[in-house]
């Protein structure tokens, strides 16, 4: 019985050995090679919409993160179509008609968020 679990024992030692041979030396070998010099363009804001190395407790544009969380819904309203066109053949009209109803709330969704502005960046 112990030789069927062997293998797998030997494969978490050897697993858990090389991880923490990595996160002790590999941290220190990367910064001895590393090559970090602190011009703008590493340090200009990525993805975030406002500069990192700030306060953290200033205030900052939500604009943002909306644009972020529409995409989101979007993005799965996309995810939803796929599944539905490629058994659109076997749902038949009331799946047409369900999914005609699902996208013209997101419809309706998206032009109250274009009318309110939140698309827009000033």
């Amino acid at each position: 019985m112990l030789a069927n679990y062997l293998p797998v024992l030997i494969f978490l030692v050897v697993a858990s050995g090389l991880a923490a041979l990595l996160l002790t030396l590999g941290t220190g070998i990367g910064r001895f090679f590393s090559r970090f010099h602190g011009d703008p363009e590493k340090l200009a804001p990525y993805e975030c919409g406002f500069e990192a190395f700030e306060d953290t407790r200033r205030r900052f544009d939500v604009r943002y993160y909306l644009v972020a969380i529409l995409f989101i819904v979007f993005d799965l309203e996309i995810a939803f179509l796929f599944p539905w066109a490629v058994a659109l053949g076997r749902i038949g009209v009331f799946g047409l008609i369900a999914m005609g109803v699902f996208l013209a709330i997101l419809i309706v969704g998206f032009i109250y968020e274009w009318k309110k502005g939140a698309l827009e960046w000033d």
